[in-house]
């Protein structure tokens, strides 16, 4: 059951997983509208660097690695909304928990990722948003957080897919 698995771990995991499918629609997006796929996680490192991280066209030690080091650790801090969504869809209201089926960790793994780009984008200060959403144009953007949200919930569907072949074998 997911729920013995510690949170951290499922949020390593969900976070983990979000953070790369995201940061591959990061540098289709990066490509498609900058002419450089690493843009936009280079954007992402003006916490850190100001502007000028979001003029960086090249891949350096500088804005490349700091921008992926912040995308994963807020994809990280996001999946811990998202499990303990889940927690939630599973607790139901009822004294027996129920594992939540496929439609609903990917329900819940797009409606987290509507908040993030809400957050992001509406409540968050200049300084504190992501970075790339200057660098690339709107449909790469909903692409971003489109593969964010299905990839939060990618681990747990590979696990159900793996546990529920283990039973079929039997």
């Amino acid at each position: 059951m997911e729920e013995q698995t510690p949170l951290l771990v499922r949020s390593l995991a969900a976070g983990s997983s979000a953070s790369l499918a995201s940061t591959v629609a990061l540098a289709w997006g990066g490509r498609r509208d900058c002419a450089s796929a690493l843009a936009p996680v280079n954007a992402v490192s003006h916490w850190l660097w100001r502007e000028a991280a979001l003029h960086q066209q090249q891949a350096s030690m500088r804005y490349s690695l700091p921008g992926y080091a912040i995308h994963h650790a807020m994809s990280v801090l996001w999946a811990v909304v998202y499990e303990k969504t889940l927690e939630q869809a599973a607790a139901g209201g009822g004294a027996e928990r129920r594992a939540p089926g496929p439609g609903t960790m990917v329900a819940a793994g797009l409606g987290v990722a509507a908040l993030a780009c809400l957050v992001d984008l509406k409540l968050t200060p200049q300084r504190l948003t992501p970075g790339f959403e200057r660098r690339l144009a709107s449909g790469p953007l909903a692409a971003v957080y489109l593969l964010f949200g299905l990839g939060l919930a990618l681990p747990r569907l590979l696990r159900t897919l793996r546990r529920d072949s283990r039973h079929m074998a039997c």
